[in-house]
């Protein structure tokens, strides 16, 4: 029997493709790993968590494994190296995958081509918190204070170009106002430093600052959101005084570029699930965060909003890492 060419190349590709779409199909039949680009924190929270409800519904574990070094960079780039294959995935953050490419001036790999998005997990709301005895009781207060002493007040954050350092950046560029910044090492040191009265005022993640506040040991001014927090719903927002300040820290799922729709598909499925179990939400209230849960398109296209809009921030701040 004759075959004809385009037939039989037809054939050969149809063999060639049914490993793969066997492989997609049983997908996963070994442990994943999740790259977590820093140490213990939150973001190590978030993933482990997660992490742990995926890997009941995959039938495989998600090991975490913290990569940390310049500022997620490290982290993120064996992520985006890694074999598109499924086995490997990373937490990306508002850092990592949004102000990073605006304040290094080489980054070792592309926020936006390197990484397939798979869903954003959560979004937190920083605190502008200050001493207990800070003279200012309000945002407005504080603002019509630094108004009127420009530059001799610090704000402190938990590092150079973090989203805490472009949250107070941010505050100072729509109230026209001047805070000197200092950076600590991390949030320990600076609610450390706020608490010792080392420094005045500090914005930082808001599951960091409200147990000292819940416990009267310091101040939060306001929330960062544009909605109050339902675990402190007495705490104003800044933008009920400052008009469109919003600074959110977040957290997603990524996997390197190439990974197969259908793997995405599987792995978004599976995180929006874990997202909805009571006992990751009761956690995430605690800790002032919401769960999200969006599609792999939305989320794709919310990274590119967030890295261009603190791309802007930290070019008129004139934040940047050699």
């Amino acid at each position: 029997m004759k075959i004809i060419p385009k037939l039989a190349a037809a054939c050969a590709l149809a063999l060639a493709s049914a490993p793969a779409f066997a492989q997609q199909a049983s997908y996963p039949t070994q442990p994943i790993r999740l790259i977590v680009p820093f140490s213990a924190g939150t973001s190590d929270t978030i993933a482990r968590l997660v992490g742990t409800e995926m890997s009941k519904a995959l039938g495989q574990p998600i090991v975490v494994e913290n990569r940390p070094g310049a500022g997620g960079n490290v982290g993120s780039e064996a992520c985006a190296r890694a074999t598109p294959d499924g086995y490997t995935i990373c937490l990306g953050t508002i850092s990592s995958h949004a102000i990073n490419p605006a304040i290094y001036p080489k980054i070792p790999y592309n926020n936006l081509k390197d990484f397939a998005p798979i869903t954003q997990l959560a979004a937190q709301p920083n605190a502008l918190a200050v001493t207990q005895d800070f003279p200012a009781k309000t945002v407005a207060e504080l603002v019509a204070l630094l108004r009127a002493k420009p530059g001799e007040y610090n704000f402190g954050s938990s590092g150079v170009g973090t989203s805490v350092h472009l949250a107070g950046a941010l505050f100072s560029q729509l109230t026209g106002t001047q805070m000197e910044h200092v950076p600590y090492r991390g949030s320990g040191q600076l609610m450390t430093a706020l608490l010792t009265g080392e420094l005045p005022i500090a914005f930082d993640n808001f599951s960091s600052a409200w147990p000292f506040a819940r416990d009267g040991k310091l101040r939060i001014l306001g929330v960062t959101s544009l909605q109050r927090v339902p675990a402190a719903p007495d705490i104003p927002t800044v933008a009920e005084t400052v008009p469109g300040f919003e600074s959110l820290s977040w957290h997603g799922l990524f996997a390197p570029a190439g990974v197969p729709k259908p793997i995405v598909e599987r792995l978004h499925k599976e995180a929006v699930a874990a997202l909805n179990q009571p006992n990751v939400q009761a956690r995430f209230k605690d800790l002032g965060i919401t769960p999200v849960g969006n599609s792999p398109q939305e989320f794709g296209a919310f990274v590119a909003s967030e890295t261009q809009r603190w791309g802007k921030v930290a070019q008129q701040a004139k934040i940047s890492l050699d």
